[in-house]
């Protein structure tokens, strides 16, 4: 009787690890590469937007303003 026992709960913990722990180990692993290469993608993206400013920047002349200085506007309609 203790050897049928024990065999009944070897495979329960085979078909609990099997079925269960591996499957869902696997799944969080591949979500956890998802995120981490989607974070790398978003990162080149905006490596790529912050280059792209800022070889804009240089050709453009910063405009000197002084302090109070009155700025005329027109009304647009």
């Amino acid at each position: 009787m203790k050897y049928v026992l024990f065999a009944l709960l070897a495979y329960i913990l085979y078909q609990f690890i099997f079925k269960l722990v591996i499957p869902v180990y696997q799944a969080s692993q591949k979500l956890k590469n998802g995120f981490g290469e989607m974070q790398d993608r978003m990162q080149e993206h905006m490596n790529e937007q912050q280059q792209q400013s800022n070889s804009a920047t240089p050709n453009q002349p910063e405009p000197t303003t002084k302090a109070g200085e009155y700025i005329e506007f027109e009304e647009v309609k």
